[in-house]
């Protein structure tokens, strides 16, 4: 028997087994998240950082109009650079409990309150409270434990390159804002610059609160380099467990040579160059805009000697960089007082190249050494650490104002920090050595 066949007909679909087909591979993003949080952060640091550019300005802007000495106004810089200190461990802990992005926004928030309130200020206390208090907090909460905190959190690997980058962006802040703040003060004066860098603080207020997130597991991701671990619950007694930190860390060797070592960087880095390098080379003759414009240089080379040193640091002993580092920096601050001059001369440029390579180069070695014995309260460790800098900076901030009251020099600052350099190189040497059976970091994913 003939059976006629439809030529539009489908033979029946063939049932196939399981097991026979591959499974699915989840689509990975072709960026990581980290990547964009760490963006986030750097852009923060650096709509914080635009207020640091500011106290070597305003120095003589500040002695002209209203008579305080120099001393007084580095006593509210000093301030302001004990309280950035001060608080960071605190703020820390506070990620920990509220989260990254509340912290942040609050703290930016204080900043441009403590930048426009200056602009009616009359008295030298009010110096003290609006630059001292408010943007010492507000600075101090999106200090380095900031950084730390967001590497610690999203990246197991490559986070000595990523701690290299978050701290450059203090310098590209000063890259960005130190110029154009100079040639403000010298247009328009003092008060339209501290206008301007309220609102480099309150612009990156959206950004952190769009694109910030606090731990990876609240997109569902793994840190970069690492495995899915789920978000720990907030913890309570921020300020307790704060003190117990510092409380367990000083009964530790490292952690008095880590503080003592980075006293010095901040003494002879914010406390000096930046609150007094624009001054003493006015003193010699230099136009104020002259003086700013190799500041900014500095952080150019800044951010590559940062980045490069946290490609280091994942490379070789953080002990002999730090070492390394700190030497350097005091041979070229002992060089420092022969080179000032009315112009700007090939000498001086050289100096300004060297030292900027050396900033802050010390920090992703000294982050590193943290991490290595102090685990997972590193941050708030590092945060501690991060205060004795601060206090280092501030004292110098203001004995280096004082200095110049009395002898109407700074020789003897350059001098005097230059020493405390090789004080530092040695202290990095004694560091107890990491432990040889250390667990490597993850190789980055592909």
């Amino acid at each position: 028997m003939l059976v006629r066949v439809n030529p539009t007909s489908r033979p029946a679909a063939v049932p196939v087994p399981v097991d026979a087909v591959p499974p699915r591979r989840p689509s990975r993003p072709r960026i990581h998240r980290a990547w964009i949080v760490a963006a986030v952060t750097f852009v923060t640091i650096i709509g914080g950082a635009a207020f640091n550019s500011l106290p070597g300005l305003l120095i003589d802007p500040l002695h002209t109009e209203f008579g305080w000495s120099r001393g007084e106004i580095g006593l509210a810089v000093s301030i302001d650079m004990a309280l950035y200190g001060l608080t960071a461990p605190f703020a820390a802990a506070l990620m920990d409990r509220f989260g990254i992005r509340r912290v942040v926004v609050v703290a930016l928030t204080a900043v441009a309150a403590g930048a426009l309130a200056s602009v009616w200020m009359t008295a030298s206390w009010q110096l003290m409270l609006y630059w001292g208090l408010l943007v010492g907090l507000g600075t101090g909460s999106m200090a380095l434990a900031f950084s730390a905190t967001v590497t610690n959190r999203w990246f197991v690997a490559r986070r000595g390159l990523v701690t290299g980058i978050l701290t450059a962006a203090g310098a590209s802040g000063q890259l960005v804002f130190l110029p154009l703040c100079a040639w403000i003060v010298d247009e328009h004066g003092w008060r339209p610059a501290s206008v301007t860098v309220a609102l480099a603080a309150l612009v990156v207020v959206p950004f952190v609160w769009l694109l910030m997130r606090d731990h990876p597991a609240d997109v569902g991701l793994a840190p970069y380099g690492g495995t899915y671990v789920e978000k720990p619950a907030p913890a309570v007694g921020a300020a307790t467990r704060t003190v117990r930190v510092l409380l367990d860390a000083a009964r530790t060797g490292p952690f008095w040579l880590l503080a003592g070592s980075f006293a010095i960087c901040g003494a002879s880095t914010n406390g000096l160059i930046r609150t007094h390098f624009v001054p003493s080379a006015h003193d010699h003759g230099m136009a104020i805009t002259a003086a700013a414009s190799l500041l900014a240089v500095i952080g150019v080379f800044d951010i590559i000697g940062t980045i490069f040193s946290g490609w280091l640091t994942d490379r070789f002993d953080a002990r002999r960089l730090l070492a390394v580092y700190y030497a350097l920096r005091g041979v070229s601050l002992l060089f420092l007082p022969m080179l000032m001059a009315p112009a700007v001369h090939p000498p001086m440029i050289f100096f300004i190249v060297f030292y900027g390579l050396d900033w802050v180069a010390t920090v992703p070695p000294t982050m590193a050494l943290c991490r290595e014995h102090y685990g997972e309260d590193s941050a708030i460790v590092f945060g501690w650490v991060l205060a004795s800098h601060q206090v280092g900076a501030a004292l110098v901030a203001f004995l280096g104002g004082v200095a110049r009251d009395v002898s109407g020099s700074y020789d003897v600052v350059w001098y005097a920090s230059g020493a405390l350099c090789a004080t530092a190189a040695l202290m990095a040497l004694v560091i107890r050595g990491q432990p040889t059976d250390r667990p490597r970091a993850p190789k980055a994913p592909a």
